[in-house]
């Protein structure tokens, strides 16, 4: 049931994110009341100090990164709150896969801004040529952001689907 909460969550906050680059405090408030409920009541004290636990090391993991301005403060709820659901050891998975898929969306995001790859590519047969042209990664295509709550959905559903949860 939890599993299905938290991808019914994450939908309607990629959802959000794209849209409208924001994760509501609207859906994710309720949904971490809802958590520490649910896991109270089907678990007792354990089940919420699960829960708490894993709520700290989520929002702890991108505490930095956000004070540093690298994103919002609604990916540090939503990795809080998919913590809070999951657990600590849970968090610790979707966080890894968090960082590895929202690198590689970061990365197309800046080869594919504006024709960068194909300025990287004549850049690179110059080379080969002998001949040096100006070129590289400008600076406005290092400084793009997107939203990162889409890298966040993503690295929680692989973190799902590497457990072996089975959605269909």
């Amino acid at each position: 049931m939890i599993d299905l909460f938290l991808i019914i969550i994450l939908t309607i906050c990629v959802i959000t994110d794209v849209k409208r680059r924001m994760i509501y405090n609207k859906v994710i408030y309720p949904a971490m009341l809802f958590t520490f409920i649910y896991q109270f009541a089907t678990a007792g004290w354990e089940g919420l100090s699960h829960s708490f636990i894993g709520f700290l090391i989520g929002f702890g993991l991108l505490l930095i990164p956000y004070f540093m301005g690298g994103m919002g403060a609604g990916d540090v709820k939503l990795l809080a709150l998919i913590g809070a659901m999951k657990g600590g050891a849970f968090i610790f998975h979707a966080f890894l896969y968090t960082a590895i898929i929202g690198g590689v969306i970061a990365i197309a995001i800046i080869l594919f801004r504006k024709g960068m790859l194909k300025s990287i590519l004549y850049y690179f047969t110059s080379l080969r040529h002998g001949v040096r042209l100006p070129g590289g990664i400008s600076r406005g295509s290092l400084t793009a952001t997107y939203p990162y709550g889409v890298a966040i959905a993503a690295g929680a559903v692989a973190a799902l689907l590497f457990q072996g949860w089975n959605f269909l």
